[in-house]
């Protein structure tokens, strides 16, 4: 894959220690949504190469912008040198590359799961099912550990309210840490959780992001719900 120039437009916080990072779109980029980009940090002084690192697109194909999102871990020489980047910052990247994207077949619902920033991938699955409205039923299940950590959910919730064929359900599972003004749900996401969630579903194939661990449980949780391990779709995620 070539690389391209771009630079860095914005950043701020989308979620306690989690943060999105606008970029230039280069020239003739095209993607679909789910899909990712290596992204190239510049060069330091003293090195040959600069760092690297593979982040799932937010923003929708149509959107005049890249957008990453992130969290920023501690001890991450990478994700260090990426939160201190002055605006202008000039970067390279590559891709896209993946295939988490979402069928074809209108009249089958998709169930997205997410995990933590496992959300990203999805994100511009919705952006672009906003813009360009149709009749696929998406359903969202999201957990995080508290309702601080949920990335873009403010925007998940708007983007509830103004299309007729998405719901979201989130939930927590650090039970002690969640206050008392949360009125969402509390628990992880097991076969009971998706079987009650996906009631009235047309035909449902199912997308997971996440935590390599999360992905994995996911897998016998679904089965579990009667998803067709078939109809059970997911890959390496792109952004820790």
């Amino acid at each position: 894959m070539a690389r391209s120039s771009t630079r860095l437009l914005g950043k701020h916080a989308v979620a306690e220690g989690t943060m999105a990072f606008r970029f230039e779109k280069p020239a003739g980029f095209a993607f679909k949504p789910g899909q990712a980009i290596d992204l190239f940090l510049p060069v330091e002084p003293g090195h040959s190469e600069s760092q690297s690192h593979a982040f799932s697109i937010v923003a929708a194909p149509q959107e005049s912008e890249l957008v990453i999102a992130t969290r920023m871990r501690e001890g991450s020489a990478y994700k260090n040198a990426l939160g201190s980047l002055e605006i202008g910052s000039p970067l390279e990247l590559e891709g896209p590359f993946g295939s988490l994207t979402l069928h074809r077949k209108p009249e089958r619902a998709a169930l997205l799961v997410a995990g933590g920033i496992g959300i990203t991938p999805f994100m511009s699955m919705l952006r672009n099912a906003a813009a360009n409205p149709g009749a696929q039923e998406l359903l969202l299940l999201y957990s995080n550990r508290r309702p601080q950590d949920i990335a873009f959910l403010a925007e998940l919730e708007g983007l509830q309210e103004r299309m007729g064929n998405f719901r979201l359900l989130a939930t927590v599972t650090d039970m002690d840490g969640t206050p008392s003004s949360w009125k969402g749900a509390k628990g992880k996401i097991d076969s009971a959780f998706v079987s009650h969630a996906i009631q009235g579903l047309p035909d449902p194939i199912a997308y997971v992001s996440g935590p390599p661990a999360l992905v994995q449980a996911m897998r016998s949780v679904l089965a579990g719900a009667g998803i067709d391990e078939d109809d059970i779709r997911s890959e390496e995620f792109f952004g820790y």
